[in-house]
């Protein structure tokens, strides 16, 4: 495995995001001086929080599993995360909503979720459903120790033998076929498939091995942070300040100072020079190549982004009963929203869409009385010929008629106040293409295809648009990898998840 050569006394990290955040506990824990430059006045990067007339938005993602990668992260440090964090159980995970007004709940719990599929569509469905849990599991076991939490410097690093039982396993049949080898209802179909748009791939076009996603959130579990999910990112970051980590808010990098493939610092806007051994770049691996490294790279030029997203945070008066934590809600045509997102780069004529009740499990995130709604409508990223400068009103209208007509009576009128996000603010915050999803996994897009984590003498990349690639389960790995590329293979906790 390529490693740093040289002094790496001193890391100076680019960004506080949780893949930056997640780098440093092992660093700092490893004994090295790290210094955070974030150009935010609070930490999480697209993990963010607006706090507004007395209501807290989480601005990023809603959905957390995989905790033991965190306590892994509090690990290095010495310390414990139930003493910075607490993770409360899902229960339901999602709740499902569907065109013939059928719902089904989704539990991690096999016999729950096996219960509630013979009771919602039969038997030999919640007989299928087992397998599938079967299949899921197996593919975590042979795809996450050797294709997930490991540097790959090279394709030839993946022959192992759980490539041959990945392949023997139908892990590298499209997804959409291989789910329905297990399920034949289009209902358990989509919400045990829905995963690969994480990864900004229809199900007919992603690789069976993302359904690994699933299990990470299915069969694994689903949580949320006393506090939303900014929790997180606060937690990790007061850690690190108790650990002598400096975290300097409000600090925009403007570049990386180098001599060739060689960093010495990094320079901010207000004119300041932070000297480091090691830099680690946490924005947007091709804005960080562009903006802050000044280089352009042919590989990084090419890539294909996943579809974005319009995002609308809204402070209620309403409440809505029959809905769970968090909730998604399918049309008809499942197969036309990718082929609108992804092929024709058009707004899904008959949405699916998720919502997100964040005050369903902490009442204190709104004022007494009030609610939280994170409601997400995937788009075409800034590929697409939408000027969302000029539509953005008109398709506000859109997603309020179509929450309306999908139970949520009543909703425009209720709202207090809200935020808008659209690919366009997508972009504008640093995210190639409005993406915030990144770079696409396509298979010339992932694992050793996909961007490299180290560059020239000392340049290191964590996030999203790196290995192992999107989710948050997948970032803070990937601070771990870079972690590794800087302190070496076998200086780092290898994830509690993998000494299970």
């Amino acid at each position: 495995m390529k490693t740093i050569k040289g002094t790496t006394d001193h890391v100076v990290i680019v960004g506080a995001g949780l893949g930056g955040l997640s780098a440093a506990m092992r660093l700092a824990g490893a004994g090295r001086k790290v210094t955070i430059v974030e150009r935010e006045g609070v930490p999480g990067g697209r993990a963010g929080r607006i706090s507004d007339s007395g209501y807290e938005f989480d601005t990023g993602p809603t959905v957390l599993t995989m905790p033991d990668l965190i306590e892994d992260a509090f690990d290095c440090l010495g310390e414990t995360m139930s003493d910075w964090l607490t993770l409360e159980p899902v229960s339901p995970l999602y709740r499902a909503f569907y065109k013939d007004e059928s719902v089904l709940n989704v539990y991690s719990d096999a016999d729950a979720m096996a219960t509630e599929i013979e009771s919602v569509i039969g038997s030999n469905e919640a007989l299928g459903y087992r397998k599938y849990v079967d299949f899921v599991s197996k593919l975590y076991k042979y795809e996450m120790r050797n294709f997930i939490d490991r540097n790959i410097d090279s394709p030839f690093n993946l022959v192992s033998p759980d490539l041959a039982k990945l392949i023997a396993l139908g892990g590298f049949r499209k997804l959409a076929p291989k789910v329905n080898d297990y399920l034949k209802d289009a209902r358990t179909q989509r919400v045990f498939s829905f995963q690969s748009m994480y990864a900004g791939l229809s199900p007919y076009d992603a690789l069976a091995i993302y359904a690994v996603i699933a299990y990470m959130d299915s069969v694994a579990g689903v949580y949320f942070p006393k506090g939303g999910m900014h929790a997180l990112p606060q937690a990790m970051a007061a850690a690190l300040e108790k650990h002598g980590v400096t975290i300097q808010y409000n600090t925009d990098v403007t570049s990386v100072r180098r001599q060739g493939n060689k960093a010495s610092g990094v320079e901010t806007s207000n004119g300041e020079f932070i000297a480091a051994d090691v830099v680690v770049l946490n924005p947007d691996l091709p804005v960080a190549y562009r903006d802050l490294l000044g280089v352009s790279k042919w590989s990084v030029n090419r890539l294909k982004y996943s579809p974005s997203c319009y995002l609308l945070l809204a402070g209620s008066n309403a409440q809505y009963d029959h809905i769970a934590h968090h909730n998604i809600h399918f049309g008809d045509d499942w197969r036309g929203v990718f082929n609108e997102l992804i092929d024709k780069r058009t707004v899904m004529s008959d949405p699916s869409l998720l919502v997100t009740n964040p005050t369903h499990s902490d009442a204190s995130l709104a004022p007494d009385g009030k609610h939280v709604y994170y409601v997400l409508f995937p788009t075409p990223n800034m590929d697409a010929d939408i000027d969302w400068a000029t539509f953005e009103p008109q398709y506000r209208e859109h997603v309020i008629s179509t929450l309306e007509s999908r139970g949520y009576t009543g909703f425009g009128e209720a709202i207090e106040l809200s935020h808008i996000t659209t690919p366009l603010d997508w972009q504008d915050r640093g995210m190639e293409r409005g993406a915030p999803f990144a770079a696409s996994h396509t298979f010339l897009q992932t694992g050793p295809f996909r961007p490299h984590n180290i560059w020239g003498d000392n340049v290191v990349f964590t996030g999203s648009g790196t290995q192992p690639g999107v989710g948050v389960p997948m970032v803070l790995v990937s601070g771990r990898l870079a972690a590794e590329r800087i302190l070496g293979p076998d200086s780092t906790y290898q994830s509690r998840a993998l000494r299970k």
